[in-house]
């Protein structure tokens, strides 16, 4: 294995924002590791970076069993290439009033949003660390900085997902290893947004909700930032977006 190969490892690797993120760091020569719940759901997207003349792997893996995600990183590591960049993209959003969130709804979202955030960022810590460098990047929502009615459950673990991030940034920044958090704040040019909320939709002509390939841009530019000026934070929003 020669020691340019470099692998990026995307956790949530959807139709949307988490394919382009995988699709934009192929296009600079690193070897997209897409990974969901389901092989059948990332062989689409392995396909097209091959066709666009990039390297993919897909794997179906439950991001929220330790054992999974254990063996994913330590099978990248050993079969594919180093990991230099890992992110976490599941999205766990669901709307519930107060009364009628369960027990399991609340327990699942966590998982998937937070616990789910906390194994890939321990498992790819660990292989950073001895090379003192990396890139960890984890996506967040609205919920990560406020709730709203109806999106306890969500806000809970995007809320979580963000304290882990910043622990992490504190711990592992001093040893060479850039940790973020993104804050997608508005609608992204999804089918479930075209869907659900066609007057938002209808608003994409004039930019006004946030395309795929231009988050997974602002992804790019954080992981090459110099380790001079590195951001922790950052917020992307439509122009116009409220606040």
């Amino acid at each position: 294995m020669s020691d340019e190969r470099k692998a990026v490892l995307v956790v949530g690797a959807g139709d949307a924002t988490g394919g382009a993120i995988a699709r934009r760091f192929a296009r600079e020569g690193l070897i997209a590791c897409v990974t969901r719940r389901s092989l059948d759901k990332v062989a689409p997207l392995v396909e097209r970076i091959r066709a666009d003349g990039g390297q993919a792997h897909g794997y179906g893996s439950d991001a929220r069993n330790e054992d999974e995600v254990v063996a994913l990183v330590q099978r990248i590591e050993r079969e594919v290439a180093p990991i230099e960049v890992a992110v976490f993209n599941i999205g766990a959003n669901v709307r519930f009033a107060i009364a009628e969130t369960t027990e399991r709804v609340y327990r699942k979202v966590w998982e998937m949003g937070a616990l789910a955030g906390f194994l890939m960022g321990r498992e790819v810590a660990r292989a950073m660390l001895p090379r003192g460098r990396g890139t960890i990047l984890f996506t967040g929502a609205t919920a990560s900085v406020r709730g709203s009615a109806g999106f306890a459950a969500f806000a809970g673990a995007k809320h979580a997902l963000r304290a882990l991030a910043q622990s992490m940034a504190r711990e592992l920044g001093p040893q060479g290893i850039h940790v973020a958090h993104i804050v997608i704040d508005g609608a992204i040019d999804t089918q479930f947004i075209a869907q659900n909320f066609p007057e938002r939709y209808a608003l994409r002509a004039e930019g006004g909700i946030l395309e795929p390939e231009a988050i997974a841009e602002s992804y790019w530019q954080l992981h090459r930032q110099p380790r001079s000026a590195w951001t922790h934070e950052l917020d992307l929003r439509p122009w116009m977006e409220t606040w």
